[in-house]
């Protein structure tokens, strides 16, 4: 079997048989070859005659006369077109996705394979289509609901470790000092420090501040973000406050505040005073607002 730089050097001096042809055609990048050679048309060097061009080279050899460089111009715009080829060509093989949410904002984003991932507020999503058959990577910042569709595989990557799915329904959040992974459906495999962690249904695993936490079993069939409301259970009381300014683009000071104490209870997005009573009432906190600034006080 002729290899892939054997084909396109051929097919580009339109001397392909019909075998190599299709082998041609049952290349990964074969759209965006057709297209970036479609694309070059417009690009033509001036005519000019080889024979003769050779011819006057020879002979200024032979004189030893000065070398004349008016041949060097077409060469010159042949090697243009190449780089502009290379160009073109690289741009549009290694050209990522990216997906990003604001303050208090959500979105649902399709992979190439069908699988539907739902991106929470102040998170990036970032991934390759042209290279997802042979590289399967997603780069998350943030926090993200999969949906995977059946039979795909896939790794989740995040500066604090990455997931491996093997076809299942599952939330990744990592945050400052926060990583957490929950499965809902099948399988995941969680690498964290070159250790693979496997969960089922229901399991999940949790770093903060680098440390292992040990959770009970999950008995929602979905994160409760998906419908617009934080739940925390026994979770350091800045991680709850660095989700309530993201949901609700504000900025929140503690005063007298113990922020690593831990706080069990949930918020709505789309209410913001009752909001505010959630994450304090159970601690016996007081709040004041100023426009997007929130003060949080112990007295």
């Amino acid at each position: 079997m002729m290899n892939r730089e054997a084909l396109i050097s051929k097919w580009l001096n339109n001397n392909l048989n019909d075998l190599e042809l299709e082998a041609f055609k049952n290349l990964e990048d074969y759209d965006d070859l057709v297209k970036l050679n479609n694309s070059l048309q417009a690009f033509k060097a001036e005519d000019y005659d080889t024979s003769n061009e050779l011819e006057t080279v020879l002979q200024t050899i032979k004189t030893k006369k000065q070398p004349q460089t008016h041949w060097f111009k077409p060469f010159m715009r042949v090697a243009a077109i190449l780089a502009i080829c290379f160009s073109l060509y690289y741009y549009t093989t290694t050209l990522n996705t990216t997906i990003t949410t604001e303050f208090a904002q959500k979105t649902t984003v399709e992979l190439p394979d069908a699988s539907n991932v739902s991106l929470n507020a102040k998170s990036s999503l970032v991934f390759n289509k042209n290279s997802w058959k042979k590289q399967r990577d997603v780069q998350l910042n943030g926090e993200a609901f999969f949906k995977v569709a059946k039979g795909s595989t896939f790794n989740v990557i995040t500066t604090s470790g990455t997931v491996t799915v093997y076809g299942t329904q599952f939330n990744v959040k990592q945050r400052d000092n926060y990583f957490e992974v929950i499965c809902y459906e099948g399988l995941v495999g969680v690498n964290y420090n070159s250790q693979e962690t496997k969960l089922k249904p229901g399991d999940s695993f949790l770093i903060i501040d680098g440390k292992t936490i040990a959770k009970e079993k999950e008995n929602r069939s979905t994160p409760s973000w998906l419908n617009n409301e934080s739940t925390f259970k026994s979770v350091p009381y800045k991680a709850v406050i660095a989700e309530f300014e993201r949901q609700y683009h504000v900025d929140i000071t503690l005063l007298n505040i113990d922020s690593n104490q831990l706080f069990t209870g949930s918020f709505a997005h789309n209410n913001l005073d009752i909001a505010l009573k959630a994450i304090t009432l159970p601690l016996q906190v007081t709040y004041s607002k100023s426009n997007s600034t929130i003060i949080l006080k112990r007295e």
